[in-house]
């Protein structure tokens, strides 16, 4: 997680981010396209769902450098996993949009929130566990030279982050967080107002995230990765149980104390958002339901192709 959860929940409803994901985790991939994808314009939805598969390839090639008798495997790996996502992930996610078309004419509690969060969190580690078997595969695939040019790639990654949130000032990473949570924020209710804007403000202003701690979690997760890799090779037999256990760790992190300040993130992050959605009006709300029934109308057709 880079950002509060608070600005992540708004990018699940309202803003397409899935670059910052940590290499080969293919479901992790796909699965967050996927909803990114929920909330473009509705043709756009369609067309970048559409070419996830080719998306997903090249994404994963920036990172480790396919070579040609990898190229076709792997293509074949995704696909399947978009055949499998498209019959049985999609209607799940259109009836999530769907559910939330009501919802966002209600006020909602901090917990009605972060029960929606959950069902999300669900639906992507079913993803996850959907993959293991190709990322297991992929991982015994990787030679030395892939190895370092993923170490590079993570590397710069982490120069990203750092440039994001660690090499400026308290005041800049307040305003760069506020931008995008305000483009986000925008695009599901329309145009915010002077007060809605500074509660917004305030809210991330008051998030307990802590770029420092993150940053520590993200080399972590990138040394497991590669680690599992490794180990996986050294065992190849043991290799799914190991990509499995990868993707336990970064469901639930080992490094001592992280899950609490996951699990406080995702808490405050809920009451900030269910705050702001409190404090909307009558039209920004009927605004947030066409948006909504837009992504879910685009799903059901997509679900509906093969």
């Amino acid at each position: 997680m880079n950002t509060s959860f608070g600005e992540s929940l708004l990018g699940v409803l309202a803003g397409p981010h899935v670059r910052r994901i940590i290499a080969l985790r293919l479901a992790r991939v796909c699965a967050l396209l996927v909803v990114a994808t929920t909330i473009s314009a509705c043709t756009a939805t369609r067309l970048a769902y559409n070419q996830a598969h080719n998306a997903t390839y090249w994404w994963l090639d920036s990172h480790v450098d396919f070579n040609n008798g990898q190229s076709t495997p792997v293509r074949g790996d995704i696909n399947a996993f978009f055949q499998w996502h498209r019959a049985t992930e999609l209607p799940a996610y259109a009836g999530l949009l769907q559910r939330w078309q009501t919802l966002a004419t209600q006020d909602l509690t901090g917990a009605q929130v972060c029960a929606e969060f959950d069902v999300i969190r669900q639906r992507i580690e079913r993803a996850a566990n959907a993959s293991v078997q190709p990322m297991a595969r992929l991982a015994l695939q990787l030679d030395a030279a892939q190895l370092e040019h993923l170490r590079s790639r993570q590397a710069k990654s982490n120069e990203e982050f750092a440039d994001d949130f660690l090499q400026t000032s308290a005041d800049k990473r307040l305003d760069k967080r506020f931008e995008r949570a305000l483009s986000r924020s925008e695009m599901l209710y329309g145009s915010l107002s002077d007060a809605q804007k500074e509660l917004l403000r305030n809210n991330i202003k008051a998030s307990p995230f802590d770029p420092q701690r993150t940053q520590a979690e993200r080399l972590r997760r990138q040394a497991d990765l590669l680690k599992t890799v490794k180990d996986a090779q050294a065992a190849p037999d043991t290799a799914a149980e190991r990509v499995h256990g990868h993707i336990a760790r970064i469901s639930q992190s080992p490094m001592p104390g992280y899950k609490a300040y996951s699990d406080e993130l995702v808490r405050q992050g809920c009451a900030q958002f269910a705050q702001l959605h409190n404090a909307t009006t009558p039209e920004q709300r009927a605004n947030a339901v066409r948006v909504l029934k837009g992504y879910e109308d685009d799903l059901r057709v997509l679900s509906a192709q093969r």
